[in-house]
């Protein structure tokens, strides 16, 4: 019997390429209407915007629309709705985690100051929904109205577990859901619904963003333990300090012995980012970063299986290929 061969699947660089041309009409867009005559509001959003950064959320509503056959003016402008409710919760993020250092760079807070972040977070948010009425598109208005107000509560699900050794894999997994995984399948969701996909196709869709955005940050914090500081462009160590356990240390936490167990509880009572190297050890001991790993790469599987029974095209072959990144990349 002839074996089926296996999905098309692009790198990185291929996925950037097939993206370019749309990507650019997004930021022009993105920099058009991020203008105020308040001229705070510029120096702060254009520090954000001018970071750069993988604008994988806007790209993926781009390649989701793609895929299904449908491009153009609305899905720029949708895109550019994803993008600034993303760039708002970085304001606000780094607020909140006192956080000084972003992709390399000063964030908006430690250059302009913590109230600054927080109004011009709170522009760039009420900027996206002007954005999404303008489509006249409720159903679309819905999804992220939806995905808007889950990425709230998970910050404050995330702020109830602060310092909190008790957090477990489950409770990890549901701030995980809310902060990241949200905005993912609101992404490609509403690429599927402007293309006029069917309900099945939409949900398809929407699991795998959904799948992907667990992926995508479950990588992400064992970076935090694993990267090249420099590569990463953050301070190793941030979840620590700031007392959040990701997977890898609720899995040493877990399977240490109790004396071990003790310990690691009180860092993070503490925040304590001078424990980093006892933190290392007894995940290197357990195996959490092994463990974290492998947790991403079930959850890119679950992504690339939603998008069975589509249509291969090259867009299909990005979507896919985002899946593998997720969990391969350096930062």
């Amino acid at each position: 019997m002839e074996a089926t061969p296996a999905p098309a699947t692009l790198d990185l660089p291929a996925i950037q390429a097939l993206a370019a041309p749309d990507m650019a009409a997004v930021d022009a867009l993105i920099r058009r209407r991020l203008a105020s005559d308040v001229v705070l509001v510029n120096q702060v959003a254009e520090h954000i915007v001018a970071a750069g950064g993988k604008r994988l959320r806007p790209m993926l509503l781009l390649l989701a629309a793609r895929a299904l056959g449908h491009g153009g003016a609305e899905a720029h402008q949708l895109a550019a709705v994803i993008e600034f409710i993303h760039t708002a919760t970085l304001l606000h993020d780094d607020v909140v985690d006192e956080s000084d250092l972003r992709r390399g760079r000063k964030t908006a807070n430690a250059l302009f100051g913590n109230a600054a972040s927080v109004l011009v977070g709170d522009f760039l948010y009420s900027r996206s929904f002007q954005l999404m009425v303008e489509l006249e598109r409720m159903p679309v208005m819905k999804i992220l109205a939806d995905a808007t107000n889950a990425i709230a509560e998970g910050e404050v699900l995330q702020l109830l577990h602060v310092r909190n050794p008790d957090t477990d894999e489950v409770a990890y997994l549901k701030v995980i859901e809310r902060k990241t995984a949200v905005l993912f399948a609101a992404a490609t969701r509403s690429g599927a619904l402007l293309a006029g996909a069917d309900a099945a196709t939409q949900q398809r869709l929407h699991d795998y963003g959904m799948a992907l955005g667990y992926a995508f940050q479950i990588a992400d914090d064992v970076l935090d333990y694993s990267a090249d500081e420099a590569a990463l462009g953050k301070h190793l160590g941030d979840d620590l300090a700031e007392g959040k356990a990701t997977l890898p240390l609720i899995h040493a936490i877990r399977h240490s012995d109790a004396d071990t167990r003790a310990r690691l509880r009180t860092i993070v009572e503490h925040g304590d980012v001078g424990a980093m190297p006892e933190v290392l050890a007894a995940i290197a001991a357990t195996g959490g970063i092994a463990y974290s790993r492998g947790r991403a790469e079930d959850y890119a599987d679950a992504a690339e299986r939603a998008l069975d029974g589509l249509d291969d095209n090259d867009a299909v072959a990005a979507l896919r290929g985002l899946a593998r990144y997720a969990v391969r990349r350096d930062h």
